[in-house]
C-alpha cells in the first residue's frame, strides 16, 4: 500500500459508502468512558495547534492512550508538524493532516505504534485519533478529527477489520475551526482525493504549558 494513502482501509471504504451521516451536533461528543486523570495524576496534557484558518486546542487523553499520547507529543515536540498541512478533508467525516508538507510531499517519520483502540474511546465529533494504513498497528505521525460520529471506526475485535482506529484526545477550544477547515473547497492532487485547493497549513503546533492548559477550552 502506497504509504501516501494513509486510512485508506476497508473499513474506510464502506463508511463512505454509508455516507457517514453521523450526528448533526454542533459540539464534541461526550465519551461514555472517564477521561479525567486518576486523583494525584498530572491534568491531562492540551496541545495547541495554530492553522491557516485558527487555532485548536485539543486535550489528550494520557490515561486511556498512553502510547498514542507519547507519540503525538514526541512529534509536537521535535516541531514536525510546524508547516505541514490537513491534506485531506472529507464533509461528514473528518480532517486528516500531520504528515504532509503544502507540495504535498510526505515528512519522513517514526516507527510505528502500536493501536490503542481498544481503550474504550470511541470516535465521535470532535474526537482526535490516529491516522493509519490498512495494517491495524501501522500509525506514526498522523492523525485526524472526526466532524461527525464515525462508528464504523471503533474497535470492534482484534482482527485486521475489527481493530478501528485509536482515539487520543479531543477538541476543547476550536470546533468551528474544524468545521471551517473541512468546508474548504477541495479537489484531486496527483494521485490524492479531497486535498484542500488552498492548503491549510499548521502553522505551529505546541504543548501548552500547565496553568495555560488548565486555562485553555473550559466550557
Amino acid at each position: 500500500m502506497n504509504r501516501l494513502s494513509r486510512f485508506f482501509s476497508p473499513l474506510f471504504v464502506v463508511a463512505l459508502m454509508l455516507g457517514m451521516s453521523g450526528c448533526g451536533a454542533s459540539e464534541p461528543g461526550k465519551q461514555n468512558v472517564s477521561t479525567a486523570p486518576a486523583a494525584g495524576q498530572p491534568a491531562n496534557p492540551r496541545v495547541l495547534i495554530e492553522t491557516s484558518k485558527g487555532n485548536i486546542t485539543v486535550e489528550l487523553f494520557a490515561a486511556n492512550a498512553p502510547r498514542s499520547t507519547a507519540n503525538f507529543l514526541d512529534y509536537v515536540g521535535q516541531g514536525f508538524y510546524d508547516g505541514t498541512i490537513f491534506h485531506r478533508v472529507i464533509p461528514g467525516f473528518m480532517i486528516q493532516g500531520g504528515g504532509m508538507t503544502a507540495d504535498m510531499n510526505e515528512k519522513p517519520n517514526g516507527e510505528p505504534i502500536p493501536n490503542e483502540a481498544d481503550n474504550g474511546l470511541k470516535n465521535l465529533r470532535g474526537t482526535l485519533a490516529m491516522a493509519r494504513t490498512g495494517d491495524p498497528h501501522s500509525a506514526t505521525s498522523q492523525f485526524f478529527i472526526n466532524v461527525v460520529d464515525n462508528a464504523l471506526l471503533n474497535h470492534r475485535g482484534k482482527s485486521v477489520q475489527g481493530w478501528g482506529y485509536a482515539v487520543f484526545g479531543q477538541v476543547v477550544d476550536g470546533m468551528d475551526v474544524v468545521d471551517a477547515i473541512v468546508a474548504v473547497p477541495r479537489g484531486p492532487w496527483g494521485p490524492h482525493d479531497d486535498v484542500p485547493v488552498e492548503p491549510v497549513v499548521m502553522r505551529r503546533v505546541s504543548l501548552l504549558p500547565p496553568a495555560a492548559s488548565a486555562a485553555a477550552g473550559k466550557p
